[in-house]
């Protein structure tokens, strides 16, 4: 084990060449600074609130992409995770009084669980009929909700979580910290080669199974690993709300989920987390607009995926930012030659 000089040298040759050298990459880092930094400028409640939710949903999100972006295994009914996190975690809370940092994780497995019982039937199913069996999942949970009403609340759910900290600061803090944390961790396993697999299987599966690997497994992998996320998101907002309820399993939230997804960029993780953090608050602003909240809402989404189909992000990516032809590796849109083998950039 090296000494923490050694991780600090390492850390700053990092930035140096690898983000400071891409617009993208600073975006993020002065995005990830702003965050963290921002209860220095304000506590007002509404506005932390607002970002507290921001940030539950992009973990959400982005979990939706590793697996439906990712895999191109379409999941209509990603609320399911949710939900089961959500109802996990306050079942562990109320009956077993576990705290938070403890019956978040076991709620997520419980999501896990649930991604087991959703991704073995639906192996052999593609396209349309992938994602309606998906759509009939949390519709069947929410009729087991209201059917066991002394141990899932019924219509009014369960009450009385604890909280997710002493402060609206301190939940900041944790929801913050925690989405860019796991949306790191869900970025390098899309980068790494069991993400090559993913979205080798999207593209081709039939040639991916001609090359000796098993997709099974791998489907099976997305769908737990999706899941174990949106169920963090779950557990998160339980203790949040103080109440998991059936508006945690409802078709609208799936769908949101989505258009989030789409709205920011599919197959990239960022693009969904930016997508949220576009959206989620430009709704909250548009109550200004009561009466055309809705219909300004979609007119905006609509006029942005008419002229960017890949997503914002990934749009505003390409503007300021181009690939070497001969390595792949991005580089910054003024440069002429690639940062990486030189290569000429000026037709790329």
């Amino acid at each position: 084990m090296g000494s923490p000089v050694f991780y600090l040298r390492r850390l700053r040759t990092l930035i140096q060449t690898e983000v400071l050298v891409l617009p993208s990459r600073i975006t993020v880092l002065v995005f990830s600074l702003g965050l963290l930094l921002l209860p220095l400028f304000t506590r007002d409640p509404y506005v932390l609130r607002i970002l507290i939710l921001t940030s539950i949903f992009a973990i959400l999100a982005a979990s939706w992409d590793l697996l439906s972006g990712f895999t191109g295994q379409i999941n209509f009914g990603h609320a399911l995770f949710f939900g089961v996190g959500s109802y996990s975690t306050a079942l562990l809370n109320i009956h077993a009084h576990l705290p938070p940092w403890a019956g978040i994780p076991l709620g997520a497995l419980g999501a896990v669980l649930a991604g087991l019982v959703i991704g073995i039937p639906c192996l052999r199913l593609r396209g349309t009929y992938l994602a309606l069996t998906t759509l009939a999942f949390p519709i069947i949970l929410l009729g087991v909700v209201f059917a066991i009403p002394g141990i899932t609340g019924g219509e009014l759910g369960i009450s009385g979580l604890s909280r997710l900290s002493g402060s609206r600061v301190g939940d900041y803090y944790i929801t913050v910290i925690l989405m860019l944390g796991l949306g790191g961790v869900m970025w390098k396993i899309t980068d790494s080669k069991t993400g090559i697999i993913f979205h080798a299987i999207r593209e081709d599966e039939l040639a991916v199974r001609a090359s000796g690997l098993n997709t099974v497994r791998y489907k099976l992998l997305a769908f737990c690993l999706s899941s174990f996320f949106a169920g963090i998101a779950g557990g998160l907002y339980a203790h949040l709300m103080r109440t998991a309820g059936p508006s945690t399993l409802e078709v609208g939230t799936s769908f949101q989920v989505i258009i989030w997804a789409v709205f920011g960029g599919m197959v990239s993780i960022y693009g969904p987390i930016a997508g949220v953090f576009i959206l989620f608050p430009l709704l909250e602003f548009l109550r200004i607009l009561p009466k055309i909240r809705m219909l300004v809402f979609a007119f905006i989404v609509l006029l942005t995926l008419l002229y960017m189909p890949e997503g914002l992000i990934p749009w505003i990516r390409d503007k300021i930012e181009k690939e070497c032809p001969r390595c792949k590796v991005r580089n910054a849109a003024t440069r002429k030659t690639c940062r990486v083998c030189a290569a000429s950039l000026e037709k790329a």
